[in-house]
């Protein structure tokens, strides 16, 4: 959510801003809605003085038997509180329009993000790894020999649809394994806190981290009324909606291991083959509530976070820093993490790093005390997947094939495995 104070301000920053992303200026349409809501506002306040004045003053012509007088005053009165009425319910729907007119408009970006129009615009700002010369022609994931029998598309095709899967034996252990691993390093390491969180939310919850009103199609809603998480950034930051915390207290770092929902509206044809798009997937995220003086440090810190667990499971990868014009609707910089994949000669996101600044706050009413006193300010809201674990499951058994169909795995993932450190042509561990 935009602040409306700042756009009466600097109408025209603003407008450049969006047009920064690529979006039409509408910082007139803003102001003309915003004065004729304050100028409603004025004009039922005026007549509700008037009201009052005339109130006091019928009991003093009552009091004379002045009885034409008494009777003007007393339509007056009631003329006053029908236009209090009719002018605040006007105001009230100037707001409503306002409200959802700020909703929809994006994000302005940092001042050091990249102006482009799309992926081919994002600028590449780390490179780890060298991605490993095969004697042979790797396979993607779905094709490995060891892997094949325990990635199950029919069964799972035959009980949702598209777009899912069913991971068994050995494969759903290294999957299950790899997320305990990025849960244990960002808890045991990181300073992250665990938390198990619901995956069914409210409208609020959802509207406060930026994913209504825009976006209600690219996820799920149950019949009565609960959203599925398209990922837990949504339950971990909305915790915090609505409370005044303690500056002292920040940086609040969470974490959590769950469930995600996505329809992939408007992603027809894309990567139909495998598991890398998937209606259901599994994701731990991070999610951090600071200070607005430390949020860019804890932004990169994050980054960090996510960069080290493909380093301890030896992933090549590389980090770019997402343009204007690819960066999501709630965020002012994102960072990609993108690892690599042999089967498909290319590097493919497996994590997004963003700082949202005080867009979510706002929305949610997420503040805190400052420490020197004052009044209440809003907190910086940062989220990033530490990683998404589907697409870290791909990254471990492309990189790690062997020619046999075997997948040799990481030494991190030993210890999750009962020190088992090979996936078998025949789909064992060994």
């Amino acid at each position: 959510m935009h602040d409306i104070r700042a756009i009466r301000e600097n109408p025209d920053a603003f407008d450049a801003a969006l047009a920064r992303r690529g979006d039409a200026p509408v910082s007139s349409e803003i102001l003309a809605l915003d004065e004729a809501r304050r100028a409603r506002i004025t004009e039922a306040e005026q007549a509700r003085a008037d009201q009052n004045r005339a109130s006091k003053e019928v009991g003093a012509a009552k009091a004379k038997g002045d009885e034409a007088e008494f009777e003007r005053l007393r339509a007056l009165v009631a003329e006053k509180k029908a236009a209090v009425a009719a002018l605040q319910a006007e105001a009230g729907a100037f707001d409503a329009k306002l409200t959802d007119m700020l909703a929809r408009i994006a994000n302005l970006p940092a001042e050091d993000v990249p102006e482009g129009a799309d992926e081919e615009d994002n600028v590449e700002v780390n490179r780890w790894g060298t991605p490993a010369e095969f004697d042979f022609t790797p396979k993607e994931h779905y094709e490995i020999a060891g892997v094949a029998a325990s990635m199950d598309f029919e069964t799972a095709a035959k009980t949702s649809g598209a777009r899912f899967v069913m991971l068994k034996g050995a494969v759903a252990r290294i999957h299950r394994a790899l997320a305990q691993f990025m849960l244990d390093t960002h808890t045991g390491e990181n300073g992250l806190t665990e938390i198990n969180a619901p995956v069914l939310v409210r409208d609020e919850a959802m509207y406060g981290t930026d994913k209504l009103p825009k976006f209600g199609d690219d996820s799920y809603q149950t019949t009565n009324g609960w959203w599925l998480v398209p990922t837990s950034e949504v339950t971990l930051t909305y915790s915090v909606a609505g409370d005044v915390l303690e500056a002292d207290d920040l940086p609040v770092r969470l974490t959590a291991h769950t469930l995600c929902f996505r329809s992939e509206a408007g992603s027809a044809g894309r990567d139909t083959a495998g598991m890398l798009r998937q209606h259901q997937f599994e994701k731990v995220e991070m999610v951090s509530i600071t200070h607005p003086d430390t949020s860019d440090d804890e932004q990169k810190r994050m980054l960090r976070c996510a960069e080290d667990i493909l380093e301890r499971l030896g992933i090549p990868y590389r980090t770019v820093i997402l343009c204007t014009g690819d960066m999501g609707f709630g965020a002012r910089r994102t960072f990609d993490i993108e690892a690599w994949l042999p089967g498909q000669n290319a590097y493919r996101e497996i994590s997004s790093v963003s700082t949202t600044g005080d867009f979510q706050a706002r929305r949610m009413n997420a503040r805190f005390k400052p420490a020197d006193g004052g009044k209440p300010q809003f907190v910086h809201t940062l989220n990033g997947s530490g990683l998404a674990v589907g697409r870290a499951l791909i990254a471990v058994l492309e990189n790690g094939q062997r020619e046999d169909g075997s997948v040799v795995l990481p030494e991190a993932l030993a210890p999750y495995l009962g020190g088992k450190t090979t996936l078998g042509a025949d789909g064992t561990l060994s």
